[in-house]
């Protein structure tokens, strides 16, 4: 790495930390010309899959669009934020954990659904609605006919 102050590239690590609840690592380091220290920081880039439209376009992963759905979705609802945030990791960790380099659309909204329906059975049957296009009343009713079975079956 250069310092930052002579531009020398010959510089040492003399302490390194985990911080952010180990996601990333503090450095501090040395120049070999200067004797100057700085501090760096590292954290591993990990690349989500991109997105495949339902017209064939295809988006990077943007993850404030997921959290802004979500957030639609659990308006007004006793949900926590810390709690929505795992939710959101939790998808974006099988999402990387797929291996995938592309995914469509359609299984980031299955994934999304499978997350409000644990969080919040009002929320998913709003994020259903739209995700699903419900026509009409009977769609709605149908949904939630089949939330009503799996609570009973738990």
């Amino acid at each position: 790495m250069f310092c930052p102050f002579c531009s020398e590239e010959d510089t040492k690590v003399i302490d390194s930390r985990l911080v952010s609840d180990g996601s990333q690592v503090r450095r501090r380091r040395e120049c070999s010309k200067c004797g100057e220290r700085f501090t760096t920081y590292e954290i591993a880039e990990l690349v989500m899959p991109r997105i495949i439209k339902s017209d064939g376009k295809r988006d990077g992963f943007v993850e404030e669009k997921l959290r802004a759905g979500m957030l639609r979705a659990l308006e007004k609802r006793p949900v926590s934020s810390e709690v929505v945030e795992a939710a959101i990791n939790h998808i974006k960790q099988r999402l990387r954990a797929s291996g995938e380099r592309e995914i469509s659309s359609a299984l980031l909204g299955e994934l999304v659904m499978e997350e409000l329906r644990v969080l919040d059975k009002v929320a998913y049957v709003r994020f259903a609605s739209v995700y699903r296009n419900f026509e009409d009343m009977d769609a709605f009713h149908e949904e939630i006919k089949k939330l009503k079975k799996e609570e009973k079956v738990k």
